[in-house]
């Protein structure tokens, strides 16, 4: 007989996803019970309370499955009626593009979809490039534990597949590069709706206990990488007010404004909505107005207003758009851009390809990756600057090319070190998000698992 374990486990209906579920934990020994749900991927989201929240909408199947492993490790475990009701549902997707499929089949499927979507999420899977075919979201990627394949995926949310593999992450990227040339987008594609309620689902619970403290909405000073992001929106409003040697131009869909140097080889581009881990800033230089680009930069949309202030000051002071092409990376470029580092005493280390400078809480950083620095038409970021629990978690990241100005990254890096800024304690809300079980996709193409030509940078 198994002996009793002192925790209680409450299993119940999220208050404002659709389809997660939420475990509150009690009793002396509820540790056993946490490290137990989080094994089975469950996220911790306040003291002794976890989610599960996935993007296949399983979450009700995947909780009784969980409550009878925990039911034999002797915890004991309650479903709540209205959870028990979710569970005993019967639901089916709505023009599920493999009818041939039984239920049980649809959510083996799905479940494959969940361990790309978490390999991504935790950081074991690095998404290297994205484009859209017409129907659906395709990526490349590799996965980062030793003898890991790069891995072509196919679709989007439940519907994710591995649809072919690669012995490495270049001959990945050039079948990638020949099948979608010209929509191929460095790095991972923008969430999809599911996907951030899913990460609603997790945080929601942390502003339930925000909102139970007391906050200050006082200003206080912080190092510059931990800095308000601010109104990106104003900020290029004043910079164009300031410098009229740049015209703004607005696309069609007022989504986008365009800041194009008179000269027409430097040019900004600033995406209004985009989702704070999205690139909401991209800048490119050219040698001549019709030429390819020299070099590109873009920026997330969480970015501090500091660091954006510091980029665009040396855009306008003509430290971008003065600079010629060179030649590839080598270590007196990368020796002058991570200078003010090096003299603040981050520390340094190099992990293969990567080198990476880090501060000594481990929050913020630099990493080049000598691997895209050898190609000038790579899609694979050569500098990453960033902020956050980790680089593969970053709250907001700078991604350069291998021309980027020594200078320009020099002064990002000077700030990282040394600069500040203010940020303000503020409760945020959360928001809730309607239930969709509709899915469309066609039938998984093939790419050619081939070398072929460079794209512009």
């Amino acid at each position: 007989m198994t002996p009793a374990i002192d925790a209680h486990v409450r299993l119940d209906t999220h208050p404002t996803h659709p389809s997660a579920v939420t475990a509150v934990l009690t009793g002396s020994q509820a540790r056993v019970a946490l490290i137990a749900l989080e094994a089975a991927d469950w996220s911790v989201a306040a003291d002794n309370i976890l989610v599960l929240a996935r993007i296949d909408h399983e979450e009700p199947y995947w909780a009784e499955d969980a409550a009878k492993h925990l039911i034999a490790e002797g915890i004991t475990v309650e479903i709540t009626p209205r959870l028990q009701e979710a569970i005993d549902e019967e639901w089916t997707w709505a023009n599920y593009p493999m009818p041939w499929c039984t239920r049980s089949e649809i959510r083996e499927v799905s479940n494959q979809a969940q361990k790309i979507h978490d390999d991504i999420r935790h950081g074991q899977l690095l998404i290297h490039a994205h484009a859209h075919d017409g129907h659906t979201t395709i990526a490349v990627g590799t996965y980062l534990h030793p003898g890991g394949k790069s891995v072509y995926l196919h679709g989007e949310d439940h519907l994710r597949q591995i649809a072919d593999t690669f012995d490495s992450p270049a001959n990945a990227l050039l079948a990638f590069e020949k099948a979608h040339p010209a929509e191929m987008r460095p790095g991972p594609a923008p969430l999809t709706d599911t996907e951030r309620a899913a990460i609603e689902a997790r945080s929601v619970f942390d502003v339930t206990t925000a909102k139970s403290e007391p906050f200050s909405n006082e200003p206080e000073t912080v190092p510059v990488y931990l800095a308000d992001t601010g109104d990106h929106d104003a900020l290029l409003d004043t910079f164009l007010e300031a410098h009229s040697e740049f015209e703004m131009w607005r696309t069609w869909s007022d989504d986008t404004t365009h800041a194009i140097h008179e000269s027409q080889t430097l040019r900004i581009e600033r995406v209004h909505e985009a989702h704070p881990r999205e690139t909401a800033w991209t800048i490119a230089a050219y040698e001549t107005p019709v030429s390819d680009r020299m070099w590109h930069l873009t920026a997330t949309g969480a970015t501090p207003a500091p660091v954006l202030q510091t980029l665009l000051h040396h855009l306008a002071e003509g430290d971008g758009c003065d600079t010629a092409v060179g030649g590839p990376v080598d270590e007196q470029t990368v020796t002058a851009a991570t200078r003010p580092l090096t003299d603040a005493g981050w520390e340094h280390a190099v992990d293969g390809r990567w080198i990476r400078w880090t501060n000594l809480a481990g929050d913020a950083g630099v990493q080049f990756d000598a691997f895209a620095a050898q190609n000038a038409n790579s899609a694979l970021a050569t500098w990453t600057v960033w902020a956050g629990p980790n680089i593969d978690r970053a709250a907001w990241a700078i991604h350069a090319s291998p021309y980027t100005p020594a200078v320009l990254l020099a002064s990002l890096a000077d700030g990282l070190a040394h600069a500040t800024g203010t940020s303000t304690t503020t409760a945020p809300t959360a928001s809730r998000h309607a239930r969709q079980f509709v899915t469309t996709s066609p039938s998984l193409p093939q790419i050619p698992n081939r070398q072929s030509g460079s794209r512009s940078r």
